[in-house]
């Protein structure tokens, strides 16, 4: 979340002493919200990693985002359908903040300067919110496996500033999200490995060449 405050700070005290607010904790693999209904729900998460998923009519699973601290979520960022039912599940132990986007611009009732701030900075958070849903469709529109993966892997790249970086997913995870066959990425990380595009130790990747 790119914005110009300390946000760490800021969030601890949002959640500390605004009333408009809810804090929850949610063990490994539990279900943090969904977005079957309606409720106008945002989130932020204060400590640990999630994924939005989805799974079709045949339980196949598709990785929509992934999250890790200070992103936000919920279902006001996206239209509900009976063929959209999203979830989001915990990957690590998560702290989530929860509150209402038709309370964003209300007054507060304790008139806290937390919710002020959060007022102020929102229209930049949705930008932030914005860039990461385009990253996703960047990925995704890409024809071919290979493609996808060393779209993403370059988007990872620029992210980190070095040629080298860190998945944040599992490999089985990594298939999901960019809607893939497993078997068939790994061929393909196989043969960009052997043609000299990519190093690959566990989850840390390094791109040699594109």
């Amino acid at each position: 979340m790119d914005i110009e405050l300390n946000i760490e700070e800021f969030l601890q005290e949002f959640s500390n002493n605004c009333k408009n607010v809810q804090k929850k904790y949610f063990k490994k693999n539990q279900i943090i919200t969904t977005y079957i209904q309606k409720r106008n729900q945002i989130c932020i998460l204060l400590r640990g990693e999630a994924d939005l998923v989805r799974y079709d009519l045949n339980g196949v699973k598709s990785i929509i985002e992934h999250f890790t601290k200070d992103d936000i979520f919920g279902d006001a960022f996206y239209i509900v359908s009976v063929n959209n039912e999203l979830s989001v599940e915990a990957k690590k132990n998560c702290e989530v903040l929860f509150f209402s986007y038709d309370n964003i611009y209300k007054q507060c009732k304790n008139d806290c300067k937390f919710h002020k701030l959060l007022n102020e900075h929102f229209s930049r958070i949705i930008v932030s919110k914005i860039k990461t849903l385009n990253t996703r469709i960047e990925v995704l529109t890409k024809r071919t496996i290979r493609d996808k993966l060393l779209g993403y892997f370059s988007i990872l790249s620029t992210r980190n500033l070095s040629r080298s970086f860190i998945i944040p997913f599992s490999l089985t995870d990594l298939a999901d999200y960019l809607s893939v066959d497993r078997s068939a990425m790994m061929r393909e990380i196989k043969n960009l490995k052997e043609e000299g595009f990519i190093e690959k130790e566990g989850n840390k990747f390094t791109l040699k060449s594109l």
